[in-house]
């Protein structure tokens, strides 16, 4: 594939804004790499607009309305990206800030892809924008009501990206396009996992900002109130409220698990991708349950020494299921399990009547 100027800034800022997926993105193959890193991108300028603390709400539903048309080729990115990158907040990183001045570089290889590709693109863009409108104002040290508000959050910040891959690998994979049904509520759960896998690691840095993603209904029970518990100080009710809800998130990286299997054994790079996630978050787990009383994200971060031991050992184990399904049962041994069943149209249709609102 020949890398134009564009690509190369893409490939080079990958890196900068995200560890993780500059991991985990390069084993695809070429063709779905350009895609998905494309996408991950788009989602990270949306992501960066709705974090900037010092944008009002309109000008972050401005701004949001603005890329997405940017996406869709319907409205000028330069001018979207001239405008915006003076105005963001000095807490944005670097990176950040030289991803949004290079916004139109990004638009570009969107808008060299293919046609499904793109459709796939600027429907998770504007369903992600949608529910960061939704959500905007909300944050709360109260936490969300229940479970299927978690999940709603989720949805939005996570599923929906779960959504965007499997239609990217079921255009890459013919294979996999007859499972299109089978996988996409699937691929909700999954995003869900890693999603709740962070809402939990990252609980305090959350709350130093004034928010939490918690659901009261399973700590008010126990005589918890979010809003008044601070770091290391929960006692045993929060700590059991934790492992509850580190029960439910094993029970949606079970079903990513289901997911990634239902992949092609030869894909082994896709295969790969959906893995590493996988296993970090499961060992990330690991360490919240033996820690629920952790204080500090550090705590409950994974060692490079963990990371690289997932990559070899899914990686060594990619094509073979039974082995797979080994390597996770032993990961998540002693984990707190509650079986989710994955949502199937009925919740995804019920999340974009949402959006029509």
């Amino acid at each position: 594939m020949t890398i134009s100027a564009d690509d190369a800034y893409q490939a080079h800022i990958l890196q900068g804004v995200s560890r993780t997926f500059a991991l985990t993105i390069p084993v695809l193959p070429p063709a779905l790499y350009r895609a998905v890193a494309n996408g991950y991108l788009l989602c990270r300028i949306a992501d960066t607009i709705e974090d900037d603390a010092e944008l009002s709400f309109e000008q972050k539903r401005e701004y949001s309305a603005r890329f997405l048309r940017g996406v869709t080729g319907e409205d000028d990115s330069a001018g979207f990206a001239a405008d915006l990158a003076p105005r963001l907040a000095p807490h944005n990183s670097p990176a950040e800030r030289d991803l949004i001045a290079h916004t139109p570089q990004v638009l570009r290889v969107t808008h060299s892809l293919g046609a499904g590709q793109q459709r796939a693109l600027a429907r998770c863009v504007r369903v992600m924008i949608d529910g960061m409108v939704h959500y905007q104002g909300q944050e709360t040290l109260d936490g969300v009501p229940d479970q299927i508000a978690m999940d709603r959050y989720c949805y939005y910040v996570a599923g929906v990206v779960g959504e965007m891959l499997t239609e990217l690998f079921c255009d890459f994979c013919p294979e996999m396009r007859d499972k299109r049904e089978l996988l996409m509520p699937l691929a909700v759960s999954f995003g869900q996992g890693l999603q709740m896998t962070n809402i939990l690691k990252d609980i305090w840095e959350d709350r130093a900002r004034g928010a939490c993603w918690l659901p009261r209904s399973e700590f008010e029970p126990r005589g918890i109130t979010l809003s008044l518990v601070t770091p290391g100080q929960g006692g045993s009710a929060f700590n059991e409220g934790i492992r509850a809800l580190i029960g439910i998130t094993h029970g949606h990286l079970r079903n990513a698990l289901d997911y990634t299997l239902h992949i092609p054994a030869r894909e082994s790079g896709m295969r790969k991708f959906c893995l590493w996630a996988l296993g970090m978050a499961v060992l990330t787990l690991r360490k919240l349950d033996q820690h629920p009383d952790f204080v500090d994200g550090q705590q409950v971060k994974i060692s490079r020494r963990a990371v690289k031991a997932t990559v070899l050992a899914t990686s060594t184990c990619a094509a073979r299921d039974p082995l797979l399904r080994g390597l996770f049962a032993l990961a998540a041994r002693g984990l707190p399990h509650r079986r989710v069943i994955p949502r199937g149209p009925t919740f995804i249709e019920g999340m974009e009547a949402l959006h029509a609102l």
